[in-house]
């Protein structure tokens, strides 16, 4: 197999030294990547949006003193990488004019079309946000990009990429924000790019935060692990040889690469797992890439004759695909000298997926089904996450609910008509119950966990075939909220919970109210509508339940009320 094909590899993203040529002459780095996939017409088109966006931002320095125009071109660069097309490409260079520029949106429209105008405009909304608290900032900066991600998911490529270069270019800022970017970089934008598949963003957006919150673990497992590698050297090289013997044997046409993990994961395992560096035994593996789905298995089969499989270190993402679609063979083996090995087995589709993930729509220009699922799927992700918006009103509840869907450590389980659902590790009954669809979760009284009955908090394992039994009377009960994790389950379920406090103040409202109208010798029943509806004007309340649930909430006073009602009766007189 060749290694000439084009995909991302691990320096991909790097950012290459700060060039003084322009960016639209021959030999610029910008010029070179669209030549790898563009017409000469479509080249052009990008020339020009970069001509408009350097007059647009003449004079302009970035802290790091290069001019201001480096910015976009670096991230039109990025993006380039991963073969994006020309509207998308334009948009990273048009993305900070109408805010820093004063350029309107209308010219951006008539000069290069709806298209490019509507992906700037929607970066720009991300950008404008002035609240009270950070919470409530970073609360609604995720809103919008949800907004506009759910809209045209090449909205959040540009943003992740323009997120990215900020990163790489992050030392010239103060030690305090470089923390504060970094900590958002880690929580919000990683996983976004983790979730969308964009792995070596993902990766390196990661490593990027860890150095600047915590530099000096940074540094000191940058360390180790380079030392590692040069130690390793002689086990490694034996390894690959191994392999590739066992291969070419096989008749198992292979391209065998090396693996490192990156410096965030192994800090993560080490956290989790209360380790020291020298006791993470798979810092360094290795990817094997094949023709096709049989050739990963045949592969498998290969090298566990060559090596024996340590039990309960293989996971097959190839029958049941990761949420972002990732797809791949994990076994770890007993190499020589008690090493284990941990080796990834996947075709070559499968690895433009793997380090592109939805991006690999235009890099690789693929019909393939599976990256077509993978869209439907992102699609009804953003759509999923939308709805949970929609419904929370709670900065932080509704950070809270994003966080936790941005953190799926999966777990794969059966539908009665065998469909599989990828739920979030420790999720419950209940919460398969919401993911199935909310009158489900809303009306659900029992479940069946393999064809027996079990406790609704009972925690999903992998494989496990579950069945949720409903009742048209059923309730939700408050006591979920105690253990379900999804986000779309808690959102539901507080929603309904906050509706039922209403329903059952308004209530309380109407006994206190009729009280009072009682004791100033008025029947309640005497009240006519078009009094409610004077009230509800003056008030500013959308409806009558309203006013009765502020009564019962101790937010207006009953005999009050009362009087302004009666009083509309002597005004009419």
């Amino acid at each position: 197999m060749s290694k000439t094909a084009k995909k991302p590899s691990a320096e991909s993203f790097k950012p290459a030294e700060p060039s003084l040529l322009p960016a639209d002459s021959e030999n610029s780095e910008l010029t070179i990547l669209l030549k790898a996939y563009l017409s000469q017409d479509e080249i052009e088109q990008v020339w020009d949006a970069y001509r408009f966006s350097a007059k647009a931002h003449e004079g302009q320095i970035r802290k790091s003193g290069e001019p201001y125009i480096t910015h976009p071109v670096a991230v039109a660069c990025i993006l380039a990488k991963l073969h994006l097309d020309v509207p998308t490409l334009l948009a990273a260079l048009l993305h900070d004019v109408v805010e820093d520029t004063g350029v309107p949106i209308t010219e951006l429209t008539e000069r290069y079309g709806e298209q490019v105008a509507e992906l700037v405009e929607g970066l720009t909304k991300l950008d404008k946000i002035e609240l009270q608290t950070a919470v409530q900032a970073q609360a609604e900066n995720v809103r919008k990009m949800l907004l506009a991600m759910s809209q045209d998911v090449r909205v959040i490529l540009v943003k992740l990429a323009d997120r990215l270069h900020n990163m790489q270019t992050l030392g010239v800022m103060k030690p305090a924000k470089q923390k504060r970017i970094s900590r958002e970089t880690l929580d919000i934008y990683a996983p976004i790019a983790n979730r969308l598949g964009l792995n070596v963003v993902y990766q390196e957006l990661e490593d990027l935060s860890f150095s600047y919150i915590y530099p000096n673990r940074y540094q000191v497992i940058q360390k180790a692990v380079k030392t590692a590698r040069g130690n390793r050297k002689e086990v490694i090289s034996k390894i690959l040889k191994s392999i590739e013997g066992q291969l070419a044997e096989a008749e198992i046409g292979a391209e065998i690469e090396g693996r490192e993990k990156h410096l965030y994961s192994i800090y993560k395992k080490m956290v989790a797992k209360t380790l020291k560096l020298s006791q993470v035994s798979d810092i360094y593996g290795f990817r094997v890439l094949v023709q096709d789905t049989p050739t990963c298995y045949l592969t498998l089969g290969s090298l566990h004759s060559l090596y024996k499989p340590i039990p309960g270190k293989f996971k097959d993402y190839i029958a049941i695909p990761k949420v972002n679609g990732y797809q791949s063979l994990h076994t770890t083996l007993f190499g020589p000298f008690g090493t284990p090995i941990e080796v990834q087995i996947r075709s070559t589709a499968m690895h433009n997926i793997a380090q592109a993930g939805v991006a690999a729509h235009w890099l690789y220009k693929t019909t393939d089904a599976h990256l077509t699922q993978l869209q439907q799927q992102t699609h009804q992700w953003l759509q999923r996450l939308v709805e949970i918006q929609t419904e929370s009103d709670d900065s932080h509840e509704f950070l809270e609910h994003f966080k936790i869907d941005l953190f799926p450590d999966e777990v794969y389980v059966f539908t009665p008509k065998g469909n599989i659902l990828a739920l979030p590790k420790g999720s419950t009954a209940v919460d398969f119950a919401y993911a199935v669809h909310t009158d489900v979760g809303n009306c659900c009284v029992a479940v069946k966990i393999n064809h027996e009955l079990a406790p609704l908090r009972s925690v999903m394992r992998n494989g496990d075939h579950v069945e949720i039994i409903t009742s048209a009377m059923a309730k939700p009960n408050p006591a979920w909220l105690n253990y379900v994790v999804t986000g779309k389950a808690r959102s539901h379920l507080r929603h309904y919970l906050k509706t039922i406090k209403v329903a059952e103040s308004a209530q309380l409202g109407q006994r206190m109210l009729n009280i009072a109208l009682r004791a100033l010798h008025v029947e309640p029943t005497d009240i006519t509508d078009k009094q409610w509806t004077k009230i509800m004007s003056d008030y500013g309340a959308k409806d009558k339940s309203e006013i009765l649930a502020d009564i019962g909430l101790g937010k207006r006073v009953s005999l009050m009320v009362a009087h302004q009602l009666l009083a509309i009766v002597h005004e009419e007189e």
